[in-house]
């Protein structure tokens, strides 16, 4: 298998439109993106080392302004260097391993909004509660549970993908190295992979996911409900609507991305999806999030202040 794959040295990213005249815009479009991405997302974790914001939300914040600063320079990154050195081309390892982490990342993120869906729910439902539940050994344990299963579970389809010896085409139409696409382009019998894909890393990584999200949820507006005052409901509510709204956008995104059928009128649609998945939602995080908190503003007037004196 090995001597055979070297047939196939690399691949050719068509990316997300053949339109020369879109180049350009698509170009600034994704940089500021991904400039916006990385700035935001930086401010969040700078701000995140205050001492004030050494919470269980802002540990995950954490976490999750790291995974979409990943997230976004490992999808993105080949869109950039192909406007600027114009060469589409990927090495079949740079591939491999592009796929492997990007699908590692979009689960490692759906697990980390799990974990805050859970501490949501241990504030709203178990208030009195919540300081010994949510402590630091237990986020600890969340987050790691949440490192090592994404970057476990993207590995046997990603072994097997890794050890196909025949392509039809060179050409993935795609702006990066996704699973489905390069498996698309194999000439081999794909039936096991992608019945090894739905069962390994649809419902483990996606569904499971939002299910449990989903139920946190139940009881979470459930026990909103039963306060009494519009005021207590109001407040409870806030904290979780900044989480709420990026799981519905997320999820509403990988759901038209991965469930739409897989007919030429439909794959242009689903490259803006993904578009949306690896450049919008990433600015939109530290955006809902926190920029509008007060405390992270406080936080952050207080490191360019440290700043400024040094």
């Amino acid at each position: 298998m090995r001597t055979n794959q070297t047939a196939i040295t690399f691949f050719i990213i068509k990316g997300i439109s053949d339109n020369p005249a879109l180049q350009l815009p698509i170009f600034l479009l994704v940089l500021m993106f991904y400039l916006i991405t990385i700035s935001g997302n930086l401010t969040i974790l700078i701000a995140c080392k205050d001492p004030h914001l050494h919470t269980p939300m802002y540990f995950f914040l954490g976490n999750l302004s790291i995974i979409d600063i990943c997230f976004s320079t490992v999808s993105l990154h080949k869109i950039l260097t192909n406007f600027i050195t114009g060469d589409k081309r990927v090495s079949f390892f740079a591939c491999m391993a592009q796929m492997y982490i990007f699908g590692s990342l979009q689960g490692l993120e759906l697990s980390i909004l799990t974990a805050m869906s859970y501490d949501r729910y241990v504030a709203i439902c178990k208030p009195l509660r919540y300081h010994l539940v949510m402590n630091a050994r237990t986020c600890g344990i969340l987050a790691s549970a949440c490192w090592i299963l994404a970057f476990l579970q993207v590995l046997p389809p990603a072994c097997i993908v890794y050890n196909f010896s025949c392509y039809f085409s060179i050409e993935i139409n795609h702006f990066f190295c996704d699973i489905i696409p390069v498996i698309r382009i194999s000439c081999e019998d794909t039936s096991f992979i992608e019945i090894l894909f739905l069962v390994e890393t649809i419902f483990p990584i996606i569904m499971t996911p939002f299910l449990l999200t989903f139920v946190s949820y139940i009881f979470i507006i459930h026990a909103i409900l039963r306060i009494r005052s519009s005021s207590g409901r109001l407040k409870a509510f806030y904290t979780c609507s900044s989480h709420l709204t990026v799981v519905i956008l997320l999820y509403t995104t990988l759901f038209s991305q991965y469930t739409t059928p897989n007919i030429s009128s439909t794959l242009e649609f689903k490259k803006l999806f993904a578009l949306f998945n690896t450049a919008a939602v990433p600015i939109l995080n530290p955006v809902i999030y926190s920029l509008k908190n007060k405390d992270v503003k406080r936080a952050l007037q207080k490191s360019l202040s440290l700043i400024k004196i040094m």
